[in-house]
């Protein structure tokens, strides 16, 4: 089965975050993630171990 790649994975917003989480960038992509559908498609397709690497890293609770 091929794997599905998602933007999400190269995003340039997700970058500044992870540059600087303070940033005006950083901040509307955290802020993003809440309701996009490209970054729930990617979280949910995430097998459970990636999945609470991100929910720590971008302290992140939907999608339970």
């Amino acid at each position: 089965m091929a794997q599905t790649s998602y933007p999400c994975e190269n995003c340039k917003l997700r970058a500044a975050y992870e540059k600087n989480p303070k940033s005006l960038k950083g901040r509307f992509w955290r802020w993003h993630i809440n309701f996009c559908p490209g970054f729930k498609a990617y979280f949910t397709h995430q097998d459970e171990e990636t999945k609470l690497d991100l929910r720590k890293k971008y302290n992140f609770q939907k999608y339970q």
